[in-house]
């Protein structure tokens, strides 16, 4: 998956080596208790209060609980591991319709928060009517234990993604290696060997005998198409009703899938360029996508060479933005259509042009020592690297990205080498589940995707929907957004809606709804007093609810 929103892309094989209903290795030989559901932490609160409450006073209301499951669903009575839950219950009198248990990607998502996110996004009606349901996979957030390998593996500024030379090669060849066997030194109950998709698609079984409910409903963008799909395939006669959003191509499974990506990122940002050059008045980048891009590139060239270091003033934070830092942070403008996300970074870009280093950092910029949170990125590698195998050969690594990156030079080596930690990885890879060949598969799932898609590209969600018989596809057509409900679209949100609260799917097959406009700059913009201006950091961008 694409570097630094990490937002989950997905793919698997054609061989099923997972049974279709429970067996040994699965949630049937699990009894899960009861759920104590009691306040949250106060720093989790708050940051639910900061990122939410503008929507809906989401703090006030939300619960939390831990669920007990075992490490190793083949021996259900072994160690056990804890699952950080969170419910925000519904808000109308009586019962509450259902529980809608929702993953919000990844690999290595925190749906602890997530889930408080989709409810306060919810209409009214959706709040009234149902309980939502958000949890940490594990290994991720509050779930016990929470995987973390090197926390200095992000201190900026790093060594520079380079274009497959020689010298870029062996140096990250080098820091991949160490990370993998960081991580195996990390890994003190054998966590790695058990965080593949089909241990949360258990967890997920687990969730719903511990609710109490006899059957899952249930909301994944993004990776959490692929594990509410693989669900569907393994656990098909408990499904309720299953919205997927940003749909993984199950077909490409992970090392195709993150070179498909490579390619549309490339447009994506490609056009936000041209956006830029569109409001030269604003940011005085340049008038045409050439110049812009040009631009960019430059300036990525050079700070290969000058890092940029600045130190706040207020915290005594210490940041640098070298090239592969400002790709990694640039790169969220190619996952969705925001203003505040493609406004912030274009300033920010004008600013450094305009001598304003500070804005710049603020920015682009990430700590130089101890600023790494690194359980998301360690817990991607463990599911991405064991779901299935991955090319054990540099040779193809190198072949296949450098015959991309001719054309589509933006994510192309940033992404690999995200993801090289898999060709050293201290855990056996295994198959994949065969999504849609199962019997009793549901079909009355519903699916939502945009055409530029660049996270989960758009030929992957037909690959789902062939898979997923019956299955009804909503599509957004020209948006260059990754998960498409609650972006702004009331068309997409009232299918959403008609879904869940009637159980109401579109007659057809597949039905288009027209993209939403591009955003545009802040009224009296002006790119000279840019100063202090910034962007969310990465967390706050994959929390983006308000454009």
């Amino acid at each position: 998956m694409a570097a630094v929103a990490g937002l989950g892309l997905t793919g698997l094989g054609a061989t099923s080596a997972q049974a279709a209903g429970p067996s040994a290795g699965t949630a049937g030989g699990f009894n899960p208790a009861a759920l104590n559901w009691h306040a949250c932490p106060a720093d989790f609160v708050q940051t639910v209060h900061d990122f939410y409450d503008a929507l809906y006073p989401v703090s006030k209301i939300v619960q939390c609980a831990e669920l007990s499951v075992p490490l190793d669903y083949a021996k259900p009575n072994g160690t056990k591991i804890t699952l950080q839950l969170t419910k925000t219950p519904h808000t109308g009198e009586g019962e509450a319709k259902g529980d809608i248990v929702v993953n919000p990607g990844g690999p290595g998502g925190g749906g602890a928060l997530f889930g408080p996110r989709v409810f306060a996004q919810n209409s009214a009606p959706m709040r009234e009517a149902y309980n939502v349901i958000g949890f940490d996979p594990r290994g991720v957030g509050m779930s016990v234990p929470a995987l973390s390998c090197d926390p200095n593996y992000t201190n900026a500024p790093r060594p520079d993604y380079g274009t497959g030379d020689r010298k870029s090669v062996s140096t990250w060849l080098k820091i991949s290696k160490n990370y993998a066997e960081a991580c195996g030194k990390a890994d003190k109950i054998g966590l790695l060997n058990h965080i593949k998709t089909i241990d949360s698609v258990n967890d997920i079984e687990s969730i719903r005998r511990a609710l109490g409910n006899k059957k899952l409903d249930y909301y994944g963008a993004s990776y959490g198409t692929y594990l509410g799909s693989t669900y569907a395939t393994v656990y098909p006669r408990n499904v309720g009703k299953m919205v997927l959003d940003g749909n993984v191509g199950p077909s490409d499974a992970w090392y195709q899938a993150n070179l498909n990506q490579d390619v549309q990122f490339d447009i994506n940002i490609e056009y936000y360029f041209g956006w830029i050059a569109k409001y030269d008045s604003v940011y005085h980048l340049g008038t045409t996508q050439k110049q812009v891009r040009d631009y960019f590139y430059k300036l990525r060239h050079d700070l290969k060479y000058k890092p940029v270091y600045y130190t706040d003033p207020d915290s005594g934070q210490a940041l640098a933005v070298g090239p592969d830092e400002l790709t990694d942070v640039i790169l969220n403008a190619g996952y969705r259509r925001s203003r505040a996300i493609w406004h912030g970074y274009a300033a920010a870009l004008s600013a450094y042009k305009a001598g304003d280093t500070a804005t710049f950092a603020q920015t682009f910029g990430a700590q130089t020592t101890g600023g790494s949170d690194d359980n998301g990125f360690a817990v991607y590698l463990g599911v991405q690297c064991t779901d299935v195998q991955w090319p054990t050969k540099w040779s193809k690594w190198q072949r296949d990205n450098e015959r991309i990156n001719r054309k589509h030079p933006f994510e192309t080596w940033g992404n690999a080498w995200y993801n090289a930690p898999c060709l050293y990885w201290p855990a056996k890879a295994g198959e994949p589940v065969n999504i849609g060949h199962t019997r009793d598969l549901p079909r009355n799932i519903l699916m939502f995707q945009s055409t530029a898609d660049a996270a989960t590209p758009y030929e992957g969600a037909l690959d789902m929907q062939r898979r997923l018989k019956g299955s009804r596809l909503v599509v957004q057509d020209g948006d260059r957004t990754h998960c498409i409900v609650h972006r702004g679209s009331a068309e997409v949100d009232a299918y959403f809606d008609a879904y869940f609260l009637r159980g109401e799917r579109p007659e057809k097959r597949t039905v288009h709804v027209p993209q939403l406009g591009d955003p545009t700059p802040p009224s009296q913009a002006s790119a000279r007093t840019l100063s202090g201006t910034r962007v969310p950091d990465a967390a706050r961008l994959e929390a983006d609810v308000i454009r």
